[in-house]
């Protein structure tokens, strides 16, 4: 009996694989951070918090040696400490300081660029309204940077209709870098609709890389039967990328952490498949998936373009030098 052509016994299943996707240069710049100061002040070199909200580029870098912790105090004396890209509280470089302790901060340059317009808002005499989601790391940087109760969080657009505030005549308002951008033009809206006075960014402070992200989703979402988005549940930029997804044509929309933890059934009929991956997402899992998806389909790719990306972020001083 002859032997069965696996090949042609499978479904085709043409995948839509949105671009730009992956590490922002934020990110690369954080890994590379933790990377640099492993090779220059050996193992182990902690961070406080994950670096990026990836598990894979995690257990990578602790293989390289880096040590994760959740606060200051579970470093040594002896040892550097990484903030991650997300950005920390003013008390916790002032607490490093106090312990002499040699640390690196990776904080994303536009994550750092919002810190700086909240100070700036703060020195002139204006409240500030942050525009984010309780409890993400970034959101508790940026609030960090001033005095209890100089920082008001709104988070959707029902928030703003009951928010309260000294001054309507002294306010602006700030955002979190990996919001969605459509929500946040809506919420903007309405602060601008109930306190016509308030100042803004003169540019958006949702980043290039998440704005960027959205608008290639947009692009593929209506001629995907599912999308998948691969990267980690606690990823503000991946997890509002399933929700444009959605939003944008295509109601079988899902977060993968990567191919091991993709359910073939979800996929069922399929033809067309999307897939992008969160700004904290390595390539390589790109990659990974799509191998597994070759295993079960015969595959041909359609890699879909919005624009280029070329930014590149500098590596601070103490690493170069």
């Amino acid at each position: 009996m002859p032997a069965l052509n696996m090949a042609a016994s499978k479904k085709p299943l043409t995948i839509l694989l949105a671009s730009p996707r992956g590490f922002c240069a934020g990110v690369d710049r954080a890994i590379q951070i933790v990377e640099r100061a492993i090779e220059r002040y050996g193992r182990p070199v902690y961070v406080r918090h994950e670096i990026v909200h990836n598990r894979y580029v995690v257990e990578n870098l602790e293989a390289k040696g880096a040590v994760f912790v959740d606060e200051l105090d579970q470093v040594p004396d002896d040892r550097p400490v990484v903030f991650s890209a997300h950005g920390v509280p003013k008390a916790v470089p002032a607490e490093a300081g106090r312990r002499n302790l040699l640390y690196v901060d990776a904080t994303c340059p536009l994550v750092s660029k919002v810190h700086r317009e909240a100070e700036r808002h703060h020195e002139a005499g204006r409240t500030v309204v942050l525009i984010g989601h309780a409890g993400h790391p970034e959101v508790i940087g940026t609030m960090g940077q001033l005095p209890p109760g100089a920082v008001l969080l709104v988070e959707d657009v029902t928030q703003v209709e009951t928010l309260k505030v000294p001054d309507p005549q002294n306010l602006a308002y700030a955002t979190q870098t990996t919001l969605s951008v459509d929500d946040t033009t809506a919420i903007v809206a309405a602060l601008r609709h109930h306190f016509p006075a308030i100042q803004g960014p003169k540019m958006e402070d949702i980043c290039y890389a998440t704005t960027n992200r959205q608008a290639a989703v947009k692009a593929i979402a209506e001629r995907c039967d599912a999308l998948v988005v691969i990267g980690a549940p606690n990823s503000s930029n991946s997890m509002r990328l399933v929700e444009v997804a959605g939003n944008y044509g295509c109601a079988r929309s899902r977060l993968v952490q990567r191919a091991a933890d993709m359910d073939w059934d979800w996929l069922g009929d399929a033809k067309r498949l999307g897939i992008t991956a969160g700004a904290s997402a390595p390539e390589l899992l790109v990659d990974e998936l799509i191998e597994a998806c070759r295993a079960r389909y015969d595959v041909s790719v359609e890699e879909v373009r919005t624009t280029e990306e070329n930014v590149v972020f500098k590596l601070p001083r103490q690493l170069v030098a």
